[in-house]
């Protein structure tokens, strides 16, 4: 790994050198002088003194560079059975009126824009002209309920609200203007405007202070790129299923540029003028930085996706999208993967297209099940690729750098720590653990450019929340080792680590061993408090369509194999069959939520779940009622 480790080894022990020559593949109007600012840490800032537009480096320079014509953004829509393309020029141009029609509406550099929409173009409009402005966009997952809504409104304060008239799901329209409505019932803040785009499955009415999309860009003029300084905020993200103030995770303009241009050629060997898919959605931080920004910021073509891995007609949707649009990668959840094999295990569907463009799968949101590596990469026969990053840092804490050096893959491991990222195993008391020895996942401080610089409008939260635990160190949530070959493996959140009568286990431990049974689609497994052990596992399995085995086989089966894997210690007895796990609309297996109810308390319906009626199944089963 000598080209790798070279890289890494540059990026911690001098930083200014490594991302000064990375910022150079950036357009800046003052080029900054120095990279890092340690002045007030640990609230360090990047590249202070450059000055610089995000939207101008991921269109105009493209376009004055030779790339007009080619294809910037494809649409491809199987819920409502259209598709569409863009080219840099066309999206330039798009962003530019409507950036003048939020300029109309008295939208300036700083202000805040709230964009509330699904899986359309003009989302991926809509934040450019925000970059445009230098004004700072929030992009709320389209459906979130209007409580939801409401804490984000006030939090940011936004100038105006973007929105759509509906999303479409597989078997349902969802109206966002009353969703809207009812949130703003309930704020202080008002924004001055809410812009609306009509789509005709389901058209809004429109109040006083609403304003038409179409209208709206029929009256403007184009806006031009306003220059912002490096360490002024690109946006706000509020990290998922927060209660009460929420937390908005801010990206600076210069840090994440740099970062983002540096991580798709490296990291996802993707280049200028290659179609990228990234199926996630806008309202995520992967769809920030790898639908919308970075294959722009490099000049590649990136593919937007209104559908689902399944059922959008059925498991053959991710195949065709592939196939058609000869997409070089696709960067998508574990848990679309598992929808997959769960309704075509044998993966007949795929034998119906053309995969000859196809070189790599990238998974990452949730760990990567040793079973579900295998299953892609024998039916896909490219390399199957996770990694690991977090809402908070916008781009990958630990890869496998395709383009930079392509390395051996270790089932389980997301690989080695990426250039930037000084990880860390501790202990409790802050020591670093040995190699194989399972802690808390840890960086040393500074983070690289393009991570959290702090939370919207409260430095003090953001020092509590992530960097008291550990001085010097940014604290992930995740626990997991570093094996002697350098591979990071993580092994889930530290509140998925459980003890039973004094052993410390990982449950993400326990699923791994649950995944490799045949007759399992997915599962989770989480820690419900006894009072003679402290706590015992219980788990949770999903099977595959057409799996034969009788239900008490199958968990005697499960059983045998964790007490054979892990060991009696970890007093594993419990295995439900369910018919299916809530998640998050991201992939997320909800484990906390299923703990709390297991553990008698009464859990809210997270405002990030994909389907409630999954968690409603599931309720009596995780409180033992028949």
């Amino acid at each position: 790994m000598g080209s790798y480790q070279d890289a890494y080894q540059r990026s911690l022990a001098d930083p200014e050198a490594f991302w000064l020559a990375a910022a150079e593949s950036i357009d800046w109007e003052t080029p900054p002088e120095r990279a890092l600012d340690d002045k007030t840490a640990p609230l360090y800032r990047w590249f202070p003194g450059g000055v610089l537009n995000t939207c101008h480096n991921a269109l105009d320079r493209h376009v004055d560079g030779g790339r007009a014509d080619q294809t910037a953004l494809i649409y491809d829509s199987p819920v409502t059975g259209s598709k569409a393309s863009f080219t840099y020029r066309e999206l330039r141009d798009e962003v530019a009126v409507f950036a003048g029609a939020l300029r109309d509406l008295g939208v300036g550099k700083g202000d805040r824009v709230i964009i509330y929409m699904p899986m359309v173009p003009r989302a991926v409009v809509a934040m450019l002209a925000c970059a445009r402005l230098g004004a700072v966009h929030s992009v709320v997952f389209g459906g979130f309920a209007p409580k939801e809504l409401a804490t984000r409104v006030e939090d940011a304060t936004p100038k105006v609200i973007v929105a759509a008239s509906c999303g479409i799901e597989p078997t349902r329209v969802v109206e966002y203007k009353p969703i809207i409505d009812e949130a703003l019932t309930t704020t202080a803040h008002q924004p001055d405007a809410v812009v609306v785009l009509q789509r005709e499955q389901a058209r809004a009415t429109l109040g006083d202070r609403d304003v038409d999309w179409d209208e709206a860009v029929a009256k403007a003029s184009p806006a031009e790129c306003v220059p912002v300084a490096a360490t002024d905020p690109l946006y706000i993200l509020y990290t998922s299923g927060t209660t009460g103030k929420p937390k908005g995770v801010v990206r600076d303009n210069g840090g994440h540029a740099v970062a983002l241009a540096w991580s798709l050629p490296n990291i996802y060997d993707l280049h200028p003028g290659e179609v990228w898919w990234t199926a996630s959605d806008v309202g995520w931080v992967v769809g920030h930085s790898y639908i919308v920004y970075a294959p722009l910021l490099i000049g590649a073509t990136t593919v937007l996706y209104e559908g689902k891995p399944v059922g959008t007609p059925d498991a053959g949707a991710f195949w065709r999208v592939i196939a058609e649009h000869r997409a070089k990668a696709l960067f998508t959840a574990p848990t679309a993967f598992r929808a997959i094999k769960r309704v075509d295990p044998s993966a007949a569907e795929l034998e119906k297209y053309d995969l000859s463009a196809f070189r790599t799968l990238f998974l990452a949101g949730e760990r990567l099940d040793p079973e579900t590596y295998h299953w892609a990469s024998e039916k896909l026969g490219v390399p199957v690729v996770d990694h690991w990053w977090q809402t908070e840092t916008g781009w990958p804490i630990v890869g496998n750098l395709r383009g930079l050096e392509p390395m051996p893959i270790k089932p389980g491991s997301p690989s080695v720590p990426v250039p930037g990222y000084d990880v860390r195993i501790l202990d409790g008391s802050g020591a670093e653990m040995p190699r194989g020895q399972e802690g808390a996942i840890a960086i040393r401080l500074p983070l690289p450019p393009g991570t959290l610089p702090t939370l919207w409008g409260d430095d003090d939260r953001y020092v509590e929340s992530y960097l008291s635990r550990f001085d010097g160190y940014y604290l992930t949530g995740d626990g997991g080792f570093v094996d002697e070959d350098g591979y990071v493996f993580v092994m889930g959140r530290t509140d998925d680590v459980i003890n039973v009568a004094g052993h410390r286990l990982s449950t993400g431990s326990m699923e791994a061993v649950l995944a490799s049974h045949p007759a399992v689609a997915e599962c989770a497994v989480i820690g419900v408090a006894d009072s003679l052990k402290g706590q015992l596992p219980r788990g949770f399995v999903v099977l595959k369509a057409g799996a034969d085995i009788d239900e008490e086989t199958l968990r005697a089966e499960l059983v045998a194999a964790v007490r054979r894997e892990i060991g009696p210690v970890a007093a594993f007895r419990d295995v439900s069959v369910v018919e299916g796990l809530p998640k998050t609309r991201s992939g997320k297996i909800l484990r906390k939520t299923m703990r709390g109810i297991a553990n008698g308390r009464d859990e809210p319906v997270p405002s990030t779940i994909e389907d409630p009626g999954v968690l409603d199944a599931l309720r009596p089963i995780l409180r033992g009622v028949d």
